[in-house]
């Protein structure tokens, strides 16, 4: 179903990749909305780490860059919690996992979930077996009834034995999960023994979303592990891997090592984490890639032929659109994914520009008249 090929590199397997063919190569430079990932790194991460690069430090975490960053974490969330860098969001995911699990046990997720569809196995290769379940849901939501009527299918012992449930924040369709919805997903977890894992590729965006703080949207509501994403916050790489319960942080030192993820010039992975959160960088770049999607989602409002595919509530803006006009935008030099449901996929970054932003919103009114008349 998706044999198509990227210019260079692969592909993601949700997504039909940028055309840049013929009249769509005008300025390889030109700000895309494509994807967060497009972005450059931040004056704030770069700046840490340019700051990181003078003289020598103690190697693999020993060195004062990852103290601070640590140190920032604990702050940031109000707790003594226990901080890891890896390189990834797929490694943070598949190793936090891994440490909930045993092989003989499972994971409870969303059909849409990026550890489902877009990680290559990874979760169940590096807990040497832990099935994924795959919940139905709804607007891209995982809920308390979608957990309990998985966990409650088999209790036999030829059955995979849940024991975590994990949660995409903000979700693949740019949805953008409540307190309240954390809370409840948490109770339900609770009463049925599992752990609550949060995805947060996008997590600061859904701060943003939600005004809410980080404890109140994780160890308050309930959460055990975050992954906390830089590399979309605008950072080049390195993720956070939080245990809010230092217990379920056992030898997950040794995981990152056996996996390849300790990296011995630790402060490059953890200094811009330093820039970003003493500035408070982290959240001011997330609410100006959320208002960047609103500014998109309200500028093609009303047009005839365009619809939302999903409400906007971060920094993501799916529209339903015509082939022709999709096919008409590429030509136009833009690029962008065909996502989940063959909506068109908009990503806005820290350094999203709302002149580009109001380029694009008239090359689709440019683009959808014609097709509407």
């Amino acid at each position: 179903m998706w044999p198509f090929r990227q210019p260079t590199g692969t592909l993601h397997p949700r997504r039909l990749a940028p055309t840049l063919e013929g009249a769509a190569v005008r300025d390889s430079t030109a700000q895309q909305f494509a994807s967060d990932n497009y972005a450059g790194i931040c004056p704030e991460a770069w700046a840490a780490m340019a700051e990181a690069n003078v003289g020598h430090a103690p190697a693999y975490g020993a060195d004062p860059w990852t103290q601070r960053a640590t140190d920032g974490f604990r702050t940031l969330f109000e707790t003594d919690c226990e901080v890891f860098f890896v390189f990834n969001g797929t490694a943070a995911n598949s190793l936090a996992l891994a440490a909930l699990c045993q092989s003989y046990h499972s994971v409870i997720c969303a059909e849409s979930a990026h550890v489902e569809t877009d990680e290559c196995g990874a979760p169940e290769f590096f807990s040497n077996g832990s099935k994924l379940l795959v919940a139905p849901v709804s607007e891209g939501k995982l809920t308390p009834d979608g957990v309990r009527g998985i966990a409650g299918k088999r209790s036999d012992i030829h059955f995979p034995k849940p024991r975590a449930v994990t949660i995409t924040q903000s979700t693949e369709t740019g949805r953008v999960y409540s307190v309240q919805e954390v809370a409840a997903l948490s109770e339900t977890c609770r009463s049925l023994g599992l752990n609550l894992h949060m995805d947060g590729a996008r997590f600061a965006n859904a701060c943003a979303a939600l005004e809410a703080s980080p404890a109140e949207l994780t160890w308050k509501a309930g959460v055990d592990v975050l992954c906390f994403g830089g590399t979309k916050n605008g950072m080049g790489m390195g993720e956070a891997v939080i245990f809010f319960d230092r217990r379920r942080a056992e030898d997950f030192d040794y995981r990152c090592k056996q996996s390849g993820q300790l990296a011995s010039k630790m402060r490059y992975l953890a200094a811009p984490w330093v820039g970003m959160l003493e500035s408070g960088a982290w959240l001011a770049h997330a609410r100006h890639a959320n208002a960047c999607a609103r500014r998109l989602a309200d500028a093609v409002a009303g047009i005839p032929g365009v619809e939302l595919a999903a409400p906007v509530e971060a920094n993501g803006v799916f529209l339903h659109l015509h082939e022709t006009v999709q096919a008409a935008l590429r030509e136009r030099g833009w690029h962008f994914y065909g996502f989940i449901g063959g909506a068109a996929r908009f990503m806005f970054a820290w350094d999203a520009d709302p002149v580009r932003v109001d380029a694009l919103a008239r090359d689709i009114r440019d683009c959808v008249l014609p097709t509407a008349a």
